[in-house]
C-alpha cells in the first residue's frame, strides 16, 4: 500500500513538473486530473476493461500518432499508457493495418459445386444414351445452358460407378442396325449397270 502511494505521489509530481513547460495551463491541468482519475481506476480495477473495436481503433491510432511525434516513443508510451500495455495497443494497430490491407475473397476458391439436379440429369442422360461419351453429354448440357466441363461429367459418372461410353454400349450389330435403321433403308444397295445398254 505504501509503495503504491509513493508511486502515485512521484508520478503526480512528475506530471506537474512536465506540465510547467507548456503554455496552455488549463489544458495541462485537465490532463493531470484525467491521469489521476485513470490511476485511481487502475488501482481499483485489477483487470483491464473490455473495450469495443471502435474504441480499440481510436486508441491504436492515437498511440501511433504519439509514437510518430516523439523521439523516445517507447519510453513515452509507457508513461502515457496507464490502463493498457503499450505492446497490446501496438498489436491492435498492427491488426488494424493488416485488416485494411487484407482483401477478403468473396467466392470460395476452386470449381463451383454441381447441383444435385444437374447430377441426376447427367446420370439420366448417360443411362438413356449408353453410346454417348463425356463430350457428347457435356455438349447436350451446354445446349440447355449448363456450363460444365467434360472432366466434371466424367467425375460424376465415375462417382456413381457408371463406366465410359465404350464399355456401356453393347457394340453388337443388332444395336448398330437398330440405331441406324432409318438411314439404311434409304440407302440403295442395288445397282443397275447402264454402261452396256
Amino acid at each position: 500500500m505504501v509503495y503504491w502511494l509513493l508511486v502515485l505521489i512521484i508520478t503526480f509530481i512528475l506530471d506537474i513538473i512536465t506540465s510547467l513547460g507548456y503554455r496552455n495551463r488549463n489544458k495541462d491541468l485537465e490532463i493531470i486530473i484525467l491521469r489521476q482519475q485513470v490511476r485511481i481506476l487502475q488501482r481499483k480495477v485489477k483487470t483491464p476493461p473490455r473495450i469495443s473495436d471502435p474504441e480499440r481503433m481510436i486508441l491504436a491510432i492515437l498511440v501511433d500518432k504519439l509514437s510518430q511525434s516523439t523521439k523516445d516513443s517507447r519510453q513515452r508510451l509507457h508513461q502515457v499508457m496507464l490502463i493498457f500495455k503499450p505492446d497490446t495497443v501496438l498489436r491492435w494497430h498492427r491488426a488494424l493495418v493488416r485488416r485494411k490491407w487484407t482483401f477478403s475473397r468473396k467466392a470460395k476458391p476452386g470449381r463451383p459445386t454441381i447441383s444435385p439436379e444437374l447430377q441426376t440429369l447427367i446420370l439420366r442422360l448417360a443411362k438413356e444414351n449408353p453410346r454417348w461419351g463425356y463430350d457428347k453429354i457435356q455438349g447436350e448440357l451446354l445446349k440447355h445452358g449448363h456450363r460444365l466441363s467434360a472432366t466434371s461429367v466424367r467425375n460424376i459418372l465415375k462417382r456413381h460407378r457408371i463406366t465410359p461410353a465404350v464399355e456401356r454400349s453393347s457394340g453388337s450389330w443388332r444395336s448398330f442396325f437398330g440405331h441406324y435403321r432409318e438411314q439404311m433403308m434409304v440407302c440403295d444397295f442395288f445397282t443397275v449397270e447402264t454402261i452396256w445398254l
